[in-house]
């Protein structure tokens, strides 16, 4: 199975488990897709396409805090095609141009400084598909307040964590690692903060109850 039909099914299945099941009217038709080719000169990456097709109009998907950009609203800068904006506007996610006609190339991220000069594109994953994933993934954990919570990463979170759940490796965390259980995801970011998302409230109770601390939204 080729990349592209794996984002496919990933996002069919993610969105049937963790939102509501994809339609027909989710994604961009395929003219505003060229529209945006045309105008920008430049082919869209297939994962990108798919993306788009599928789900692109879903921003409880896709933009809870961070936000992909329409494809009317895709550009260049410095060389990469720009698809994913940080909420603030303190980091972009893009594509290199003469990686663009690839079916799956490589994702980039790319700070906004104070300094300009020193703005760089820093790799963040070796497929656009596992980019796609982590974007869906990561806009779960912004839902509904009542489905998501986080809190300062304590001292025993992690080997807690690893007892009571299943690692997920498998799962693109290029700043941390993805932990699942019933009606529960949970990704600990980098050294310093705990993400929860739950399927219901009760679950969400539920796990704050057995890691207590200084919940965001408890």
């Amino acid at each position: 199975m080729d990349a592209v039909t794996g984002l496919r099914g990933f996002a069919r299945r993610f969105a049937a488990e963790w939102a509501t099941p994809l339609t027909e009217g989710d994604g961009f038709p395929a003219e505003e897709l060229d529209a945006a080719e045309a105008r920008l000169g430049v082919r869209l990456p297939g994962a990108l396409r798919e993306a788009y097709r599928l789900f692109g109009r879903r921003a409880d998907l896709t933009s809870n805090h961070d936000t992909l950009l329409a494809p009317s609203d895709l550009y260049v800068l410095d060389g990469a095609l720009v698809f994913r904006s940080e909420n603030q506007g303190a980091a972009n996610w893009g594509v290199p141009l003469a990686d663009a006609g690839l079916a799956d190339p490589p994702a980039f991220v790319r700070a906004d400084l104070a300094d300009k000069s020193a703005e760089r594109w820093e790799p963040w994953l070796d497929g656009l598909t596992r980019a796609v994933e982590e974007m869906l993934l990561s806009e779960a954990l912004h839902a509904s307040e009542d489905l998501c919570d986080g809190r300062d990463l304590e001292d025993d979170d992690v080997e807690r964590l690893e007892r009571a759940f299943t690692a997920r490796p498998d799962l693109p965390a290029p700043w941390g690692r993805w932990f699942t259980g019933p009606d529960l995801m949970i990704r600990v970011e980098g050294d310093d903060w705990l993400s929860v998302r739950a399927r219901t409230g009760e679950a969400l109770d539920r796990f704050r109850d057995d890691h207590d601390g200084d919940w965001v939204n408890a």
